[in-house]
C-alpha cells in the first residue's frame, strides 16, 4: 500500500464513515430505478414530461417564472453571466476570490465568453454590504456563493443579503446566486428557498452535493433570460439528446432529502462540538451555519494522517479520506454532513473523539 493512498484505504474499510451520503457507485441509480416506471419516456434535446415536468417543479420551489435543466453548474453559471453581460453591454462580473468560476474552471469565463471578474473582499471571508458599495468600476453582475464553500461554508447575515440585493437593484446591477448548496443553508435563515431567491436575478442549484444526485443543476429566472440560457446550453454543448438519467436521480434524491436539510444542519453543529473539544482542532466556522465546515488543525499532514489511521482501524469509524495541508505544521479537511452521520453509533463516535484527543496530545 502507498503512503499516498493508505488514509484513503484505512478509510474505505470502516464501517461507518461520519459523512457524506454514502459512496457514489452504481447502486445509487439502481435504488432509484426501482421505483420508476420503465415507460417512462425520456427527454429528447430539452423536450418531454420528464425533464419539463421537473423544470416547472424546480422553478416553483425557488420561486422564479421557469428553469432549465443543465448537466453541470459550470457551464450553468457561465451562461448565467454571459447573458446578463451581453444584456448590459459590459463585460465584467464581480465575486469572490474563492469563487468556483476563479480556481475551479480553468479560466472557462475569461477564455470562453471574455468576460473581466472583479474579486471582492478578502479571501478569508464573505461578501459585505461595503465591498460591493465601493466596486471602483462599472459591473454587469454580482455573483454570491451561498456558503461560501472554500472557507468552511460561511454566510453573510440575511439583513446583509437584503442590503446587497437592494443596493444592486438600485444601482442596476444584476445580482446572481452560486446556490449549489442553497438547500443545505435554508435551516439557518429559516428562511424558504423562494424567499432567498426573490433577492436575486438568476439563481442556479446543485442536485449532486447535499441532495446526492448523480449529476446535474437548475438556472432558474424570468422567461426572458432562461430562454436565453436554452441557447447557450446548445452553444455549449449541453443540450444533450436525453438527460433523464441526471433527471430522475435529482428528483428522487431531492424528494428524498430536502426534507432531511434541518437534520443535517443540527448534526453539523454537534459533529463540530465533537472536533473543537480537541486540543488542536478548530471547525470554521466555529459553530456551523449549514451541513458542512472545515476542521483545521495544528498538526502536520504527516503526523495527523497516521493517528488517524489508527483511530479507523481500532474503532471502524472514517472520519476523512484526505488531509491537505495549509502549512508545515497544519493541515484541514471538509466535512458535509449527510445520511451516514446517524448511522454511526454515538458511544462509538465519542470514543473516536476521545481517542483523536488523546493521541494529539501525546504526540506533542
Amino acid at each position: 500500500m502507498s503512503e499516498k493512498n493508505s488514509l484513503l484505504e484505512a478509510f474505505k474499510r470502516t464501517n461507518f464513515q461520519v459523512a457524506g451520503n454514502g459512496k457514489r457507485n452504481v447502486q445509487v441509480m439502481k435504488d432509484l430505478l426501482s421505483e420508476v416506471d420503465g415507460a417512462l419516456e425520456s427527454d429528447i434535446y430539452g423536450k418531454g414530461a420528464v425533464i419539463e415536468d421537473f423544470q416547472a417543479k424546480m422553478a416553483a420551489f425557488l420561486g422564479k417564472e421557469t428553469a432549465v435543466f443543465f448537466p453541470s453548474g459550470t457551464m450553468a453559471q457561465q451562461i448565467a453571466l454571459r447573458i446578463w453581460c451581453d444584456e448590459k453591454g459590459l463585460k465584467k462580473v464581480a465575486y469572490h476570490p474563492l469563487c468556483h468560476l476563479e480556481i475551479h474552471e480553468e479560466d472557462g469565463l475569461k477564455e470562453l465568453h471574455h468576460i473581466e471578474p472583479i474579486l471582492l473582499a478578502d479571501k478569508n471571508r464573505v461578501i459585505e454590504l461595503e465591498d460591493v458599495v465601493n466596486i471602483n468600476e462599472k459591473i454587469a453582475c454580482l455573483l454570491l456563493e451561498l456558503p461560501q464553500r472554500e472557507i468552511g461554508g460561511q454566510l453573510p447575515s440575511y439583513d446583509t443579503l437584503l442590503s446587497i440585493s437592494s443596493y444592486c437593484r438600485k444601482k442596476g446591477i444584476k445580482l446572481h446566486l452560486d446556490g449549489a448548496r442553497l438547500f443545505e443553508i435554508l435551516p439557518y435563515y429559516q428562511k424558504t428557498a423562494a424567499e432567498v431567491c426573490a433577492l436575486f436575478d438568476s439563481v442556479y442549484v446543485s442536485f449532486y452535493k447535499g441532495i446526492g444526485g448523480i449529476a446535474g443543476a437548475i438556472l432558474a429566472g424570468d422567461k426572458d433570460f432562461t430562454e436565453k440560457s436554452k441557447v447557450w446550453k446548445r452553444r455549449h454543448g449541453g443540450d444533450l439528446i436525453s438527460l433523464y438519467p441526471y433527471i430522475i436521480s435529482s428528483d428522487y434524491y431531492f424528494n428524498q432529502r430536502i426534507p432531511k436539510m434541518e437534520q443535517y444542519y443540527n448534526d453539523a453543529k454537534e459533529l463540530a462540538a465533537f472536533y473543537n473539544q480537541c486540543n488542536s482542532v478548530e471547525t470554521k466556522p466555529m459553530v456551523p451555519v449549514s451541513n458542512m465546515f472545515h476542521a483545521h488543525f495544528n498538526v502536520a499532514k504527516e503526523q495527523l494522517e497516521p493517528i488517524l489511521i489508527e483511530i479507523y482501524n481500532e474503532t471502524g469509524v472514517g472520519l476523512t479520506s484526505y488531509l491537505r495541508e495549509t502549512g508545515e505544521t497544519s493541515c484541514y479537511f471538509e466535512v458535509s454532513i449527510g445520511d451516514q452521520y446517524e448511522k454511526v453509533p454515538k458511544d462509538t463516535l465519542r470514543k473516536v473523539f476521545d481517542l483523536l484527543n488523546e493521541k494529539i496530545i501525546s504526540m506533542k
